[in-house]
C-alpha cells in the first residue's frame, strides 16, 4: 500500500522508488501484488506516464486511511504513544490564512515538531474526503453534512468605508440610505431569507452592480474601500488593523449581522489519528471568544 500511494503521489515508479529507498522493480512488484490481491488494475501505464484508473482513484482514500490508522496504532502501542506525528493535509480560506493563520501554524509546529503541514489555500468549499484532506477550516454558518465540525472562534462581519468616502457621500443612519452602486461585493457571500435589514439591503444592491465592483477575494475589496471607492461588508480579521489605524470606519454598527464562526471540519473516524486530534485540540483553544482581530 505504501508503494501504491508513493507511485500516485510522486507521479511515477522511479520517483516512488527513490522516495522509498528501494528498487524500481520492487515497487512495481508491490503494486502488481496489490492489484492482483484486489482483482483490479490501479494504474494505466505507458512508457511516458502513469495515471490512476477509476478503481485506483477509489483506492487512494481507503489506502491512506488504512496506513494512517496503522501508523497511529503503532504509535499508540509503542514508546511514542502520546506523540503526534505524520503529515496533515489542511485546506483553509485564503484571506484568513494569510492574515491570521501563520502564527498558529508556527506555534503548533513548535508544540508538535513531528507533524508536517501541507496547507492548501482557496475559498471554494472543497470536498474534504474526495480531495484527500485530513481537515478543513471553514467560515460561515455551517449546514448539516456528513463531516464533524468544531467551532473555533467567532467571526464578526462589519460594514466599513473610508473617512474620505463618508465625507463625500455622508454617513448613512439606516441601510435604506446606502448607495447600491457603491457596494463592494464579496461574490461568495450568501444572503439568507431571514436576513437582517442590512443584509436585505445589500442583497437588493446586487441587482445594481453594472458599474460596481464584485470580487471573490476580500483583500481586493478592502483595498478598494480604503481608496474611497465604496463600502464593503467584511470580517474583522481582515479589517481590524485598518480600523485601528483610522483608514476605515465601521458604519451601521447597530445593524451588524449575527457573527459567523470559524470551524474546523473533518471526516468522522472512530479511530482518529493522534496528529489530527492534536491539531483540533490545539486550535480549539488558540483564538478564544474574543480573538485579537476584534480588539480595535
Amino acid at each position: 500500500m505504501k508503494a501504491f500511494i508513493s507511485v500516485y503521489e510522486e507521479g511515477g515508479f522511479t520517483r516512488a522508488a527513490n522516495k522509498l529507498d528501494m528498487s524500481n522493480q520492487l515497487v512495481s512488484k508491490y503494486v502488481s501484488d496489490l492489484e492482483e490481491h484486489l482483482g483490479v488494475r490501479l494504474f494505466n501505464r505507458t512508457t511516458r506516464s502513469v495515471s490512476l484508473t477509476e478503481a485506483g482513484e477509489q483506492c487512494v482514500q481507503h489506502v491512506r486511511q488504512i496506513l494512517e490508522r496503522i501508523q497511529d496504532m503503532e504509535g499508540g502501542l509503542g514508546q511514542l504513544k502520546n506523540e503526534a506525528q505524520g503529515l496533515l493535509r489542511i485546506n483553509a480560506p485564503v484571506s484568513f490564512s494569510t492574515k491570521q493563520l501563520s502564527p498558529f501554524i508556527s506555534d503548533f509546529r513548535k508544540r508538535y515538531p513531528a507533524v508536517g503541514i501541507n496547507l492548501q489555500l482557496n475559498d471554494r468549499q472543497v470536498d474534504v474526503v474526495e480531495e484527500g484532506f485530513d481537515l478543513a477550516l471553514r467560515i460561515g454558518h455551517l449546514k448539516s453534512s456528513s463531516l464533524i465540525a468544531r467551532r473555533v472562534a467567532p467571526i464578526r462581519l462589519v460594514l466599513i468605508a473610508s473617512p474620505e468616502y463618508l465625507e463625500k457621500n455622508g454617513t448613512p443612519a439606516h441601510p435604506d440610505q446606502l448607495i447600491p452602486a457603491h457596494f463592494l461585493r464579496y461574490s461568495y457571500m450568501s444572503y439568507p431569507q431571514d436576513a437582517s435589514p442590512l443584509m436585505q439591503s445589500l442583497k437588493l444592491s446586487i441587482k445594481d452592480q453594472a458599474a460596481g465592483l464584485s470580487c471573490n477575494n476580500g483583500d481586493i475589496l478592502v483595498d478598494a474601500a480604503m481608496a474611497g471607492e465604496g463600502y464593503a461588508l467584511q470580517p474583522t480579521f481582515l479589517v481590524g488593523d485598518a480600523i485601528k489605524q483610522g483608514k476605515l470606519k465601521v458604519i451601521l454598527k447597530e445593524f451588524e449581522p449575527e457573527p459567523m464562526g470559524l470551524y474546523v471540519v473533518y471526516p468522522h473516524r472512530k479511530l482518529m489519528a493522534t496528529k489530527l486530534r492534536s491539531f483540533i485540540d490545539f486550535i480549539s483553544g488558540y483564538y478564544g471568544e474574543c480573538p485579537s482581530w476584534d480588539q480595535f
